[in-house]
């Protein structure tokens, strides 16, 4: 078995203690043959707000800054709220955060412009 990569820092500098024990050289973690399942089982699509709190389908959000938007005469006010968002894995330019805003209508948000509320 080719020796995997590690689950605590991704590092490829990891060795084989035993039969399915793993260890690394960079972090010093140990782990076996079901931890690296565990984490390939957990590798899924997600967004994080501005402050690193994940966001979920059917949160509500917090806009941080005044934004800019093409076409509209006046931006997007800092601390308008979002409600019911959608996380898009589709998203363009990064804008993972689907959204309809009062006053604006549907829109595509950054993570790091949010808030979760």
């Amino acid at each position: 078995m080719e020796t995997p990569k590690c689950v605590t820092c991704g590092s490829e500098f990891t060795y084989e203690l035993s039969d399915t024990t793993f260890g690394c050289s960079e972090c010093g973690s140990e782990f076996t043959a079901l931890d690296i399942t565990a984490a390939t089982d957990t590798d899924k699509f997600s967004v994080v707000d501005s402050v690193g709190i994940a966001l979920a389908d059917g949160d509500d959000v917090i806009i941080i800054q005044d934004l800019a938007v093409k076409g509209m005469p006046k931006p997007i006010k800092k601390g308008t709220k979002a409600k019911n968002i959608r996380i898009n894995e589709n998203g363009k330019n990064g804008h993972f955060i689907d959204a309809k805003i009062d006053g604006f209508g549907a829109m595509g948000l950054k993570g790091s412009v949010v808030k979760k509320a």
